[in-house]
């Protein structure tokens, strides 16, 4: 999920993060079987957040273990990932929050890649608080009553205000303007990170702090604890055409794969691989699992999980 990040220095951040972010193959690559098409080399970004991870993981190991490929991962924000669709530096986004924009720029005028469908993931994003506040407050969830909870919000970073918490500043949000045109008492305040939420949230219900913060699904961290989402204005088709303007909550989305036009066109195996895959929230909440709270490395958590469900895996690899 990305930011809608200003176009000035991101050219530097790209080849900055292009360069230092390679990541390495999954496993050991096996031989391609006697007269099928060599899968070679594919380069696969990963966005900062685990449900990302989880994508990524499944789909690097069952590329290496039954097609033979090499899949180099790269650790990047998805805004400048699109970039990469041009270089040659990426080859496959497993998971896309929407960027209308960045699918004009780069599917559509600049031609440098595809569409490779729907990963069967359905994505909501929205502004929550921790179960005790609705317990205490019951009509906090209606955002009309937040500037009368605002002073509960107050930290020394909101200057004042109730502060909303953000996450990673690259993710999808238009909080700033949320904020502004809906006229609450509030400052946006940045985490910094997915880890960050989850720990404010965790810290929260402990310790019955109020906490108003962005989040997402799908979350393992759910299964924890039941956020309650904030009832924002309806979302409209349109009513967030102009960012400076949006007063309206976040759209459904239906999240998808990007893939540059080389891979798409390479003959490799992969790509039907990454076109086929699809799966449900509830399967990568369990691998994302795996990984935050298990502590499984990515390739374990994936062979778990690949164990557990091999006709879903069969049905990627056309068998």
């Amino acid at each position: 999920m990305t930011n809608k990040l200003r176009s000035a220095g991101v050219l530097t951040a790209l080849a900055l993060a292009l360069t230092g972010c390679g990541g390495a193959k999954v496993g050991e690559t096996e031989q391609p079987a006697a007269g099928a098409k060599e899968c070679g080399t594919f380069n696969l970004t990963v966005s900062p957040w685990v449900g990302y991870e989880a994508n990524a993981a499944v789909v690097a190991y069952v590329a290496t273990k039954d097609l033979g490929c090499k899949v180099v991962k790269k650790n990047l924000k998805e805004e400048i990932a699109w970039q990469g669709f041009s270089t040659g530096e990426v080859d496959v986004n497993l998971e896309n929050w929407g960027h209308e924009d960045l699918k004009k720029k780069y599917i559509d005028e600049q031609k440098v890649a595809v569409a490779a469908g729907s990963t069967g993931v359905k994505g909501v994003i929205g502004w929550y608080v921790p179960p005790w506040m609705v317990q205490q407050y019951p009509d906090i969830t209606d955002w009309k009553n937040l500037n009368k909870y605002a002073a509960l919000f107050k930290t020394s970073e909101s200057g004042g205000k109730g502060q909303l918490l953000d996450g990673d500043p690259s993710y999808v949000t238009n909080d700033e303007a949320l904020v502004k045109n809906l006229a609450l008492n509030y400052k946006v305040v940045q985490s910094g990170s997915e880890t960050a939420l989850i720990q404010a949230f965790r810290d929260a219900e402990k310790n019955k702090k109020p906490l108003l913060a962005y989040f997402y699904e799908p979350q393992w961290f759910f299964n924890e604890l039941k956020l309650v989402k904030i009832d924002l204005p309806p979302y409209k088709a349109g009513c967030d055409a102009d960012p400076a303007k949006i007063a309206c909550d976040y759209p459904p989305y239906d999240l998808d794969k990007i893939v540059s036009k080389k891979f798409a066109d390479s003959g490799s195996p992969a790509y039907d691989l990454v076109k086929k895959f699809a799966w449900t929230n509830e399967d990568q909440n369990q691998v994302a699992k795996y990984i935050a709270v298990d502590k499984l490395t990515p390739d374990a958590a994936a062979e778990k999980w690949v164990n557990e469900n091999q006709t879903k895996v069969n049905a990627w690899l056309g068998k």
